[in-house]
């Protein structure tokens, strides 16, 4: 393909993105679904047109993964408010994405283990980023809830992906050295690395809010965007630490400030330099950013992915077991912890989608026994399905809303019809 081409085709990509995307709003119809069949399409009239060079995806999908996650994260982030008030909702969202992950890993390597016979840490790190919610999918879907439900699925997923990561690259060291996941020593050592992880993080928040205070160029918020990128990228491969903490530490303090700052403290951090329109900026330019990165991710995943893959039919049984078992073990906990109508919406949205794609693909770099069943094809089948599932709940949650509102304008009606009756 030439530069006029390639100059044309991108472009175009973006305007049909941005299309999706505001169709998405309207619908409820994730864009994600839309990017991805999108790819797959062009995949196949790329083949058709005699091209089938796609080795530059093995080493650009992950790259705009790794990028657009952090994006996602932050974003997320920034729009998060710590308040005391809401500290109900941040433990809740943490339990439940703790708990919730926790027992899907455990029953979906059990099945991996003794139904379709993977060895047993070859299970686990496979079930680990199948069982992640995908923030990238569930905070933008989820506008339409009320806000209640939406702060819930907001920290529910953000906790899922900073979770599941910890335990999958805890998980893959385990494995790479032929040690049990559990005992004494490998977890007092991921406890000392979260420890450690928070007190970098807290140092790194600190030296770039100083940064954006003194900085008087005009260009500052992406050089602040490539520090965290690099110190994200140096803490994940250089000292094998969760560095996702990172970026949402840095996230929420940005935009909480105000808030989280000590008043003892207060007279030794300056804060007197810090605009709410740079905030705004840095906001909207994060936005911007994570559109970008999304949109070619979930294209270039989808380009990855032959046509072929979906006439086999047993990553279709292998999808739906795994289905059956998260939406179970999700139904149960809603209804123990959440017993409530209002809440009700909140089984459905549960998707996978960027994370689980990152992490399921890099498996193949590391020295641990790989799986020939659980492969990409059973990976699409459980993000589409998630998404689908997702969508109809909101359909379902949209109905019940329109027959609310019927019922009250009826009540209303009646109200006013037996008042003039009665004059």
């Amino acid at each position: 393909m030439d530069v006029g081409s390639i100059l044309i085709v991108l472009p175009l990509l973006i305007i049909f993105s941005y299309l999706f995307d505001i169709f998405a709003r309207k619908t409820k119809f994730p864009s994600v679904i839309l990017l991805v069949l999108t790819g797959i399409i062009l995949r196949f009239f790329s083949s058709y047109s005699g091209y089938s060079n796609f080795e530059f995806l093995d080493s650009l999908v992950p790259v705009l993964g790794t990028i657009g996650l952090i994006l996602i994260v932050l974003e997320a982030a920034l729009e998060l408010e710590i308040k005391k008030e809401k500290t109900q909702i941040i433990i809740k969202g943490f339990l439940a994405a703790l708990v919730i992950l926790m027992i899907n890993i455990i029953l979906v390597s059990i099945f991996f283990n003794k139904v379709i016979g993977l060895e047993y840490a070859t299970s686990v790190i496979y079930a680990i980023p199948l069982s992640i919610i995908s923030s990238a999918v569930a905070i933008p879907s989820a506008t339409g809830l009320i806000t209640k439900n939406k702060e819930f699925v907001v920290y529910e997923s953000t906790f899922s992906d900073i979770l599941g990561i910890m335990i999958f690259y805890y998980c893959i060291r385990q494995a790479e050295k032929g040690e049990p996941f559990f005992g004494l020593e490998p977890i007092f050592t991921l406890i000392g690395q979260i420890f450690l992880i928070i007190g970098i993080s807290i140092a790194i928040t600190y030296l770039l809010f100083q940064l954006i205070q003194r900085i008087e160029h005009h260009v500052k918020f992406f050089l602040i965007l490539a520090l965290l990128i690099l110190a994200y990228e140096i803490g994940k491969d250089f000292l094998k630490l969760p560095s996702l903490v990172l970026i949402f530490i840095f996230g929420i303090f940005l935009s909480n400030f105000t808030n989280l700052i000590p008043k003892r403290l207060k007279k030794y951090i300056k804060t007197d330099n810090i605009k709410k329109s740079d905030l705004h900026e840095f906001h909207l330019l994060t936005a911007e950013s994570t559109f970008l990165v999304r949109t070619f991710f979930f294209l270039f995943f989808g380009f990855s992915i032959p046509v072929e893959s979906f006439v086999e039919f047993e990553p279709y049984i292998i999808g739906a077991t795994v289905l059956l078992i998260m939406y179970g073990v999700r139904y149960f906990y809603l209804s123990i912890v959440l017993n409530d109508e209002e809440s009700k919406p909140l089984l459905y949205f549960s998707p996978r989608g960027l994370i689980t794609i990152l992490l399921f693909l890099s498996i193949s770099d590391y020295d641990i026994q790989k799986s020939n069943i659980v492969d990409e094809k059973v990976l699409l089948v459980i993000i589409i399905a998630s998404m689908l599932i997702m969508i109809q709940g909101s359909i379902k949650r949209s109905k019940k809303e329109d027959e609310e509102t019927t019922e009250q304008q009826q009540s209303l009606s009646d109200i006013i019809d037996s008042q003039i009756d009665k004059k």
